[in-house]
């Protein structure tokens, strides 16, 4: 398999490790190497790592393209190998995304129960609060999106991050491993592991967060690195599969962004809100509640 395939399993390895390593290393290249002054705001600073984390991307993408055995090296070929075309497009983001959306059916067939219920309610007050509650919904609906789309945090959440670490721990790595000889299933394992370990550079930031407990730190980064494993393996198999870049879970990402406020409104699940700030209504008996 490794002399068919021009490249051996050790160097797809040393080449997966080295790109999961720049990844995070050119995100401190600004202060560490370019010794530029420290952000002096949150946007600031995000902004300089959402550069450095596309600089990081396209550099995976031209290393990755040099080295993997290819019969061509046309962009259109190289986009199909890094699992970019738009043939079987609405395949790749219907299909995909349904089928993770099985994994929390039970959570989404309850709060489909509780908003039909909701809706019922509703209905019995009379057609006028049913209108207002559709407009509310709408008001909100927009509102929520505007505010997303200025949050530069929310960027770096939603868009950023996602896209480029797909092009690089999926894209770039489960081409190079294959080629490399490995298993399906040992692919499906390693970029999840490696995506894993590019993560602990959080590990003092969690420490610090813990009150520097060994333990819950162990046991909060266990955790995190124990979900990164399980849904990046998942997403690994669906490129494996579909041979396209994962864009169900950013479809999804963005509808979950959006319907958020809308469907968790606190008045579709309780009907004595009364505009409290605390629907719970924990502070009626409170005689200086502003409620």
């Amino acid at each position: 398999m490794e002399q068919e395939t021009g490249m051996s399993k050790p160097v797809a390895v040393i080449a997966c490790a080295t790109m999961a390593f720049l990844y995070v290393a050119i995100l401190y290249a600004p202060t560490l190497i370019l010794r530029l002054p420290a952000p002096s705001s949150v946007k600031e600073y995000l902004i300089r790592r959402f550069i450095c984390a596309t600089i990081s991307s396209f550099m995976s993408l031209v290393f990755c393209a040099f080295l993997l055995p290819l019969r061509r090296r046309e962009a259109t070929y190289l986009f199909r190998v890094y699992g970019i075309r738009l043939d079987h497009l609405w395949q790749a983001v219907v299909f995909p995304l349904s089928l993770t959306c099985l994994m929390y059916a039970g959570s989404l067939v309850f709060k489909s129960l509780l908003l039909v219920d909701s809706w019922k309610e509703h209905m019995h007050l009379g057609e006028g609060n049913s209108l207002n509650c559709i407009k509310d919904i709408l008001q909100n609906f927009l509102a929520g999106l505007s505010s997303t789309a200025s949050n530069v945090l929310a960027w770096r959440t939603y868009v950023v991050a996602p896209l480029t670490e797909e092009l690089v721990f999926r894209a770039c790595m489960i081409p190079l491993l294959l080629c490399g000889g490995f298993e399906i299933y040992v692919v499906i394992l390693l970029c999840p592991i490696l995506f894993s370990l590019a993560h602990l550079n959080h590990w003092m930031e969690i420490y610090g967060r813990q009150n520097y407990s060994l333990l819950k730190t162990f046991m909060v980064v266990g955790l995190q690195l124990g979900y990164t494993l399980i849904f990046g393996s998942y997403a690994s198999f669906l490129f494996i599969r579909t041979g396209m870049v994962s864009l169900a879970f950013i479809a999804g990402t963005v509808a979950f962004i959006c319907l958020l406020c809308p469907v968790t409104q606190p008045h579709l699940y309780n009907d004595g809100t009364n505009d409290c700030e605390c629907w719970h209504g924990y502070c009626s008996s409170n005689l200086n509640s502003k409620c």
